[in-house]
């Protein structure tokens, strides 16, 4: 996973971030103009609609870089699938990341196991098998379930009928899983 080309540009592209010597690649009006033509984003990404989440910062991209999909707790649903297959079918993105993050909200609402109003409960029911999970684990519970989220929400792309399941099979797409430390800036690779 560590090894796929794309994925290791974006933890260079990280590295910089960190760093405080990001590039902001692909941002001039020329890039904007050549974008404004068509896309072929490399990569994907599944992540969190928190607002200090923002993967073409974090990754150090610019325009036509990511095709990014975001909703709280990075979890998957019949848009966000099938926003992501229209990436790998229709765009020729060849790398999907999904990218949990520290001090998730989201997570946070599931492990507190309250009650929620409204339409909030459709983001915590995804995230409840992996509170289930690491609920006894040591360590942070929040943090614990988001990285729990991740791997769970790879396993379900990969499995996802008819398009992405056998792209993964052909090995023609690669899915992988990522976790954001708010208080660092780094992105480590989910095993």
């Amino acid at each position: 996973m560590k090894n796929h080309p794309v994925f290791k540009k974006l933890l260079a592209g990280n590295q910089r971030y960190v760093e405080g010597n990001s590039k902001h690649p692909h941002s001039s009006p020329s890039s904007r103009k050549k974008c404004a033509q068509g896309q072929s984003p490399p990569a994907a990404v599944l992540a969190c609609a928190d607002s200090r989440v923002a993967p073409e910062i974090l990754f150090d991209q610019g325009l036509g870089d990511l095709f990014v999909a975001r909703v709280a707790g990075n979890i998957t649903n019949p848009m966000i699938l099938g926003s992501l297959e229209y990436a790998v079918e229709h765009l020729g993105t060849r790398l999907i990341v999904v990218l949990g993050h520290k001090r998730c909200g989201a997570v946070s609402a599931a492990v507190s196991g309250k009650s929620l109003p409204g339409h909030l409960p459709s983001l915590t029911r995804p995230i409840a098998a992996a509170v289930r999970k690491t609920q006894k684990q040591p360590g942070d519970a929040v943090d614990n379930a988001a990285r729990e989220n991740v791997r769970r929400m790879v396993k379900k792309i990969r499995a996802c009928k008819p398009i992405l399941d056998k792209m993964v099979d052909k090995g023609t797409i690669e899915i992988v899983g990522a976790f954001y430390d708010l208080d660092t800036g780094k992105v480590e690779p989910i095993e």
